[in-house]
């Protein structure tokens, strides 16, 4: 079994609520049929690497293709910003400009996110910029026209996003969409029943809101005032 593999049985069994497994042991002092085997306590591994960092994550990453994504993506886009960022904003997937670029968010919807994180801390009265946060994705290569990533594309990629989030140890996370959302959280629920409340992802809180590119069209005036009121939330917990 490959350490990919590996991690991923272990993040499984973690998610199901188990903290520890139980090898048999090799001594038994009667027959099987008459004394069930001894068993002994195996505590769980880590689910990342001892002292991993961004770059080995991007490293481990190489030119990937674990997934069917890899065949028809250009560049992966692994993410960007302060590697001790208090925030990370957590997208869906790349889109057409971020597939070339092989940076996150800097298609329209990244300048919107850009506009929203600046403009929200300015009038806050909070002195950041987007470069003092972390952008990443769900998903590092771009789904074809933009689809929505499959599930087994999200599991395949799920495992650096984890790590991403562990190196980092934010003080709280933003998943930006229901995909983001979804991923993180492990529900069925959208963002409009999500958004407005904290959660948890590995005791780390998590706010739920609109992804920019929902903002961008023109009948969703509503989403992006309440995407400012999740930003003003956001950010006064974390910076106040």
């Amino acid at each position: 079994m490959t350490t990919d593999e590996l991690r991923h049985q272990l993040e499984f069994y973690r998610d199901l609520g188990f903290k520890d497994l139980y090898r048999r042991s090799p001594l038994t002092l009667q027959p099987q049929s008459e004394m069930p085997p001894l068993k002994i306590p195996v505590e769980l591994p880590g689910l990342m690497p001892e002292n991993d960092t961004l770059d080995k994550i991007c490293s481990d990453i190489g030119d990937c293709q674990r997934c069917r994504l890899g065949a028809t993506r250009n560049k992966i886009v692994f993410g960007v910003g302060d590697p001790k960022a208090k925030i990370v904003f957590v997208g869906e997937g790349p889109g057409a400009e971020e597939d070339a670029q092989g940076f996150p968010f800097v298609g329209r919807a990244g300048q919107l996110l850009t506009q929203m994180i600046e403009g929200t801390s300015s009038k806050e009265g909070i002195p950041i910029k987007r470069e003092d946060v972390y952008i990443c994705n769900v998903v590092k290569c771009r789904p074809p026209e933009n689809r929505t990533p499959e599930a087994d594309e999200m599991e395949t990629c799920g495992q650096f996003l984890f790590r991403q989030i562990s190196v980092i140890q934010p003080k709280a996370i933003c998943a930006l969409g229901s995909t983001a959302a979804k991923a993180l959280l492990g529900g069925k629920d959208g963002v409009t029943k999500l958004r407005g409340t904290w959660h948890k992802w590995q005791q780390l809180p998590l706010m739920v809101t609109f992804h920019p590119s929902y903002l961008l069209r023109p009948y969703n005036q509503n989403a992006k005032r309440e995407a400012w009121e999740d930003l003003k939330k956001l950010l006064h917990f974390v910076y106040d």
